[in-house]
């Protein structure tokens, strides 16, 4: 969606994340303990080629573990607390990705790239020198369900 303000033109998407190959993202409802250490209850799970193959059907081979981690990939290591997404990481990853992008587009010259600070999402903040601005709120999602619903 996208709003004008005066001489402010407000952006917000929202950005689909999706499990890396041979990963599932799956939903947990928070127990009556919180955890303070992570902010997410998307679990990010390895995926069984059996139960690929077979549905629901529980694989000997690949017995689920509640107490499974992440296959640490550094990618999945930077964006996850243990097993779970972690948004907080997410977001900075995020942040630091579109400032280092940005330093790559000399076709942006005319335009001032701030990030402003956010824990929880990414908002960049572009300003013309004719003082007029842009400011994009990217918000983190996670599909439920498969890709087609």
């Amino acid at each position: 969606s996208w709003n004008v303000f005066e001489d402010k033109i407000l952006y917000h998407l929202l950005v689909y994340l999706q499990p890396p190959p041979m990963h599932t993202f799956r939903l947990e409802l928070y127990s009556a303990v919180h955890l303070a250490e992570r902010c997410s209850n998307i679990r990010v799970m390895l995926e069984s080629t059996y139960s690929r193959m077979m549905g629901d059907m529980l694989c000997s081979l690949h017995p689920y573990d509640n107490n499974q981690t992440v296959q640490c990939s550094p990618l999945l290591c930077t964006l996850c607390t243990g097993s779970y997404l972690d948004v907080e990481e997410i977001a900075c990853w995020v942040q630091n990705l579109v400032q280092s992008a940005w330093e790559r587009l000399p076709q942006w010259h005319d335009w001032q790239l701030t990030v402003l600070p956010s824990a929880r999402s990414c908002r960049i903040l572009l300003t013309r020198p004719s003082e007029v601005q842009l400011c994009a709120v990217l918000v983190f999602a996670v599909q439920q369900g498969s890709p087609d619903t």
